[in-house]
């Protein structure tokens, strides 16, 4: 296990290079998604990162660390058991070190025993898929939502856009950048905590972000004034930004009450 650490951390590492001009001049993210089986390993899960993880991240100089679980479906069927872990490193050094830090904090390795220790025949989840992002250059820093009701009816939406190609997929990018679709994002009140280009992961190439709103109809009078704001009517109709999205993932989520994002 040390082993694949250290070879994934590697070869993100090298993987940074490969993005455009800005990376490594902003935030670097990493996205871990637990997939889980059954209500126990949720449990064991979320003790986990309230009481050892996210203490321990903030040790290791981690101010904010997201942890989000996906919204029931409107049809009132039982949302996937998953839980989104968002931690946002200043560089990529910051990253490639946190495992070695975490390995040598006592404290962490006291608290976090029942999941560290969990035996074959009960893991603690079904697996961990993870996601690696550089930030925006419009957007280079995450941000703390304010948003003052309760976490319980907060929409936090996390989008990722699928590009046909490598470069069909930058032209995107180049839309939120240079076209300035984030600046539209946050004179709108979007509440954006992050816009990353997926660097590692599953259904590359793709670009993620996530806004927030206060509820479910607060964030659908946001998109209904994006969609009719002049300023996006133009963008969305220059010639350079047309077909760069092949698929839209939209994913709802709310914040888990220990959750610093």
């Amino acid at each position: 296990m040390k082993n694949t650490i250290i070879l994934f951390t590697a070869m993100a590492i090298l993987l940074l290079g490969m993005g455009p001009s800005f990376a490594g001049k902003g935030d670097f993210y990493q996205l871990k998604v637990y997939h889980l089986s059954s209500a126990e390993q949720e449990q064991v899960v979320d003790e986990y990162l309230e009481q050892a993880y996210l203490p321990a991240m903030h040790r290791a100089g981690i101010e904010h660390v997201g942890v989000f679980k996906p919204v029931a479906p409107a049809d009132g069927s039982a949302a996937e058991r998953l839980i989104y872990v968002l931690i946002p490193f200043d560089s990529q050094q910051k990253f490639a070190k946190i495992e070695a830090q975490l390995a040598k904090d006592q404290l962490y390795q006291s608290a976090g025993a029942k999941y560290l220790n969990a035996p074959y025949s009960n893991p603690p989840f079904t697996r961990i898929e993870t996601i690696l992002l550089n930030a925006f250059e419009k957007h280079p820093h995450y941000a703390v939502p304010d948003l003052q009701g309760p976490k319980k009816d907060r929409i936090y939406e996390l989008r990722s856009y699928e590009g046909h190609t490598e470069k069909i997929s930058a032209n995107k990018i180049r839309m939120f950048n240079d076209g300035d679709e984030v600046g539209l994002f946050k004179r709108l009140g979007f509440n954006a905590v992050f816009y990353g280009e997926v660097i590692a992961g599953s259904t590359m190439p793709n670009l993620m972000y996530m806004t927030t709103f206060e509820n479910k109809a607060d964030r659908d009078a946001h998109w209904q004034s994006f969609g009719s704001d002049p300023y996006w009517k133009e963008l969305s109709a220059m010639p350079e930004y047309q077909h760069n999205v092949s698929k839209n993932v939209t994913t709802f989520l709310y914040p888990t009450e220990y959750s610093d994002l």
